[in-house]
């Protein structure tokens, strides 16, 4: 097994996309990038810990590759918007791939540059690319939270503008 580690805004939005496949043994929602220890929800959102909401993958890298894991990423943000995603602003919604490996690194800035290069996009791709750092594995109430809460997910998920630019961006 082996892990990834995405920031996508609004870590509840980030599970599903990837939850679904096989060779995905997991996906929990947490936290990375921050300068406190053992970070609260609470700490995160007030946004000056520096951490990012996450979602970290352990997967099998052989029934599911990490190249596979971007392309699916990268159709779940707006990668041109450094403030935040959608309707959650700040510096814990912001985007970024968490490399544990040298390989993933050069994985991920390739997939970057590929992006940039395909002219979907107008603006520049601002998503960071930032060596992992020690995951926080958020509150109970967070993981899994589309199952848990079907109808408030959805009801987060609709207003907030995600599905409409994936639509716009990616289903074309």
């Amino acid at each position: 097994m082996e892990k990834a580690t995405f920031a996508g805004g609004c870590f509840w939005c980030m599970v599903k996309p990837f939850d679904q496949w096989d060779g995905i043994d997991s996906v929990l929602s947490g936290y990375m990038g921050g300068h406190i220890e053992n970070p609260t929800y609470e700490d995160v959102k007030k946004g000056d810990s520096g951490h990012l909401e996450v979602v970290q993958i352990e997967f099998d890298p052989t029934t599911f590759t990490y190249e596979q894991l971007l392309e699916i990423y990268w159709q779940q943000i707006d990668p041109t918007d450094d403030g935040g995603q959608f309707h959650d602003r700040g510096e814990s919604y912001q985007t970024a791939i968490f490399y544990h490996t040298n390989e993933q690194k050069d994985q991920a800035e390739l997939s970057k540059q590929k992006l940039a290069d395909s002219g979907r996009f107008s603006k520049p791709i601002l998503t960071k690319i930032l060596p992992a750092k020690t995951f926080y594995v958020a509150e109970d109430y967070h993981q899994d939270y589309y199952k848990k809460n079907p109808n408030d997910y959805a009801e987060d998920r609709a207003i907030s503008g995600r599905d409409k630019f994936i639509e716009n961006h990616w289903k074309k």
